[in-house]
């Protein structure tokens, strides 16, 4: 198939998806993961079908334990009977661009479940903690009609705040022993947070990371009614508590459209991104001149930036 492939060939490949085929899933996955024409088609082929998925995200900074936890939760879903789909965002190989930890490894014990789908995507260098493909592949999957569909990110710390625009339910978790937690988290991820994760709560610091965490929440700004909840997720010790907190959540989340406007609003917002990054990475001269004249002062950055999205338009 071409760039240019007739909407008969997205069609297709929407109404296998659709129809629950677990290859067509896959298939569809890269289809959006590359972008492009036929990305666009197939999504808006599947447009028709979408809304029934629940949405829940897990950030936090590397070595909170966020796949161990994943796992368990995928179990604890599984064990209630909703199907999951995981989109596991793994940082980008400098050579070939794919997904490098492979969280498919991670989760191993979850692969001959066919009510689960496990997916890695490659953040490709994108520093929000989501891949560009992640809300496109939170479509596929609810297209597909999984019941719950997870996204895990990348692990990067406070600047993961975007998946705030993708997922319904934010779980931030953190862990004891990771330095001071609770600093790194107030400059950005702490706010996003419906259910904050005192992960390993086996370990002596957990009850003060606790009471850290509870302070920061009290004094933070435009405070969210937000649950504090410890885990161990090696043995399971309190994903039950969790999996039952999520679900109050998601019985009072606003109408499905205000979610997906949401998540459209955050692919605007990729596109666009996308768009300023390859112009200024390209040889350039109005560019070029443009920052010149912001380095000699005869424009302001404001400025510059007004006139670069006039050219960029044309």
């Amino acid at each position: 198939m071409t760039a240019t492939e007739p909407a008969p060939q997205a069609r297709s490949l929407a109404e296998r998806l659709v129809a629950g085929e677990r290859a067509a899933l896959a298939r569809a996955l890269t289809v959006l993961e590359r972008g492009g024409a036929r990305a666009r088609a197939l999504l808006a082929a599947i447009a028709p079908h979408l809304g029934g998925a629940t949405v829940v995200g897990f950030t936090g900074p590397p070595g909170a334990g966020k796949s161990t936890l994943v796992g368990a939760f995928v179990a604890q879903e599984r064990a209630a009977g909703r199907t999951v789909g995981v989109i596991a965002v793994d940082p980008s190989s400098p050579l070939s661009g794919g997904a490098i930890l492979g969280d498919r490894l991670r989760m191993s014990a979850h692969v001959a479940d066919d009510g689960v789908f496990i997916r890695s995507l490659a953040s490709r260098g994108h520093v929000g903690g989501l891949s560009p493909a992640a809300a496109a592949g939170v479509d596929a999957f609810d297209a597909a009609g999984w019941d719950v569909v997870v996204l895990e990110t990348v692990g990067a710390g406070q600047s993961e705040v975007e998946i705030a625009e993708i997922a319904d339910i934010r779980v931030v978790l953190n862990a004891p022993g990771l330095g001071d937690e609770v600093q790194a988290m107030k400059a950005g991820i702490l706010e996003i947070a419906d259910i904050l994760v005192v992960n390993k709560a086996d370990q002596p610091a957990a009850d003060r990371m606790t009471r850290g965490l509870q302070a920061a929440l009290a004094v933070s700004v435009g405070r969210r009614e937000t649950a504090i909840l410890q885990t161990v997720a090696t043995t399971g010790e309190g994903l039950e508590a969790l999996a039952e907190e999520i679900l109050r959540r998601v019985q009072t989340l606003p109408p499905i459209r205000m979610r997906r406007l949401r998540r459209a609003r955050r692919m605007i917002s990729y596109a666009a991104n996308a768009a300023v990054a390859r112009r200024l990475a390209t040889p350039d001269q109005y560019v070029d001149q443009l920052a010149e004249d912001l380095l000699s002062a005869e424009i302001d950055s404001e400025e510059a930036a007004r006139r670069f999205f006039a050219a960029l338009s044309k």
